[in-house]
């Protein structure tokens, strides 16, 4: 297992960022290598981003040492949805199936968590957020039958999109992490738009489904100070909570956001008319 921290930093000083640094920062690439556990520390909410790829072995989600804990759960809630085969998550004595999709909430609590493949040629990919915890609640598997749905957008803006809130408070209790995916229909390709901040919680990014030779412009910074990067399939992006966080890409995709911070109130936003930013 493999892990790096990123700092949080000041809107005044990203705005000088030129695109290395903006990238180096704030784009995290390769979530998912073989038989291995990356993940990402973050200074925003302490929100670690990471993935899993358990291929010809079982992975354990040990602590890493920014934790300084026994267990990587000890003080934390985790948040799992598989983009890829079908796979298990062995939570202490529990086992969860999970297939492509799919999401699990593993609460606060010293127990081992093990990550299998169950096809070594077509294996699980397991998108992790994790965020510090105060109680444990319970560990529960959640489908997208169980989300709390919403459409949103319209084909003619370019934004007709399937929200799917997983892991949030309309569906299970957590301490502060939530999880959703949106899903853009064929012929959109905007998300989150009109843009906003929401000062009380930061924000990730997680976009897959997006086809080889085609990429994703995800856009942040102060709503009068943009800033964009350029993502391929399959990688992530931190956005503070001073930043706006939207998109847009030459094909239609799949995102999904995690959030940590203050509350865990969904609709609690600041939004940005197009026409004000710059």
């Amino acid at each position: 297992m493999q892990y790096e921290e990123r700092y949080a930093a000041h809107p005044d000083d990203v705005k000088g960022y030129d695109t290395e640094r903006l990238r180096r920062e704030h784009l995290i690439e390769n979530l998912f290598v073989p038989d291995d556990i990356r993940l990402v520390y973050t200074g925003y909410d302490r929100l670690i981003v990471g993935g899993a790829m358990p291929q010809s072995r079982p992975l354990e989600l040990t602590p890493i040492d920014p934790l300084k804990a026994p267990f990587f759960l000890h003080r934390r809630e985790l948040g799992i949805i598989n983009v890829g085969g079908r796979g298990t998550v062995r939570v202490g004595d529990e086992t969860f199936v999970l297939d492509y999709k799919e999401a699990l909430y593993v609460g606060k609590g010293d127990r081992p968590v093990v990550f299998e493949s169950d096809d070594a040629a077509a294996p699980a990919l397991f998108y992790l957020n994790s965020a510090p915890a105060h109680t444990a609640y319970p560990d529960r598997k959640v489908t997208k039958s169980d989300a709390v749905v919403a459409r949103l957008g319209s084909l003619e803006n370019s934004n007709d999109r399937t929200i799917n809130k997983l892991i949030v408070s309309q569906v299970l209790p957590t301490c502060q992490l939530q999880m959703g995916m949106t899903e853009l229909h064929t012929g959109s390709v905007w998300n989150t738009m009109p843009a906003h901040t929401h000062n009380r919680r930061m924000e990730a990014y997680f976009y897959f489904e997006v086809p080889e030779g085609d990429a994703v412009c995800h856009f942040m910074g102060r709503p009068d100070q943009t800033r964009h990067i350029w993502m391929k399939n399959r990688q992530a992006v931190i956005s503070p909570a001073w930043s706006i966080h939207s998109a847009c890409a030459t094909h239609n995709y799949t995102f999904i956001w995690g959030m940590a911070g203050e509350n865990l109130d969904y609709g609690d936003m600041d939004t940005c008319a197009a026409t004000d930013l710059k």
